[in-house]
């Protein structure tokens, strides 16, 4: 029995890893921003590291397993190693810091560092269980917005104060969409609880906060339509509540904002 246990250790490990391979076809799909390959050498990088460690530590258990067998012998009371624990305890600390301190950069970059002056700024607001994305329109100012004012049954689900010149043309729409290769920042912000906005190919990923303004850039460097998944729980109708990110053309986008606003 402890060889066959052994072994079973062996392979699940052996398993689990291949499953954690690019090879293996269970992996990001290839990226679409400036962050990407920052993100996804850093990702390897940790993956790497974590990964041996846990097939080291795999192999050490099998092999306990099978030297120290049952053989019939009584069982005796080990108090342990402190020295020993103390080592591997600040050893996982230096690695962990060190994991934080190496890709921090590529997190100021997105999350801290200002936008481009010329990036198309997008609110994105979250609501259980929906997503609302709002354009500022030609005049490039977001309208005021009153809470006593969100009314999805009278088509103003954002609270935007019909008394502000500003807000007469701003567009709210259910799903983003995005010039190619233009710079963007998209403001985060949530009407309920906590939501997350998160598109796997940008590599990105921030917490939409009741009464804050989170914010984040990025450059989509590839049309196609992307998935965006709330990645907070956020209630029972969390499972449901995802939108789009649509990354046109340029002349594509901008027919997009002429079609929106007309209807």
């Amino acid at each position: 029995m402890a060889l066959l246990l052994a072994l079973a250790i062996t392979g699940i490990t052996l398993a689990s890893m291949y499953y954690f391979m690019p090879s293996s076809g269970y992996w990001l799909p290839p990226f679409i921003s400036e962050y990407g390959a920052a993100y996804d050498k850093h990702f390897m990088l940790t993956l790497v590291i974590t990964g041996v460690i846990f097939f080291l530590a795999q192999i050490a258990l099998a092999y306990t397993v099978f030297r120290y067998r049952g053989q019939g012998g009584k069982a005796q009371y080990i108090l342990g190693n402190p020295k020993l624990e103390i080592v591997w305890t600040v050893a996982a600390g230096v690695i962990f810091v060190s994991l934080v301190f190496a890709g921090q950069n590529i997190w100021v970059r997105a999350h801290i560092e200002a936008a481009p002056a010329d990036a198309i700024k997008i609110e994105m607001w979250g609501q259980q269980f929906v997503w609302y994305a709002r354009y500022s329109g030609p005049d490039g100012q977001f309208g005021r917005t009153v809470p006593e004012l969100m009314k999805e049954s009278i088509g103003n689900p954002l609270g935007i104060d019909p008394e502000d010149p500003a807000g007469k043309d701003d567009l709210v729409m259910p799903v983003m969409a995005v010039p190619v290769n233009k710079p963007v920042e998209v403001i985060l912000r949530s009407k309920d609880v906590i939501h997350n906005f998160s598109v796997r190919e940008l590599r990105i990923k921030q917490d939409a906060v009741p009464g804050l303004e989170n914010r984040l850039h990025f450059t989509a460097s590839q049309i196609g339509n992307y998935e965006i998944p709330c990645m907070e729980i956020c209630g029972l109708g969390h499972y449901q509540m995802r939108s789009f990110l649509q990354v046109k053309s340029e002349a594509d986008y901008n027919q997009w904002l002429i079609d929106s606003a007309i209807q």
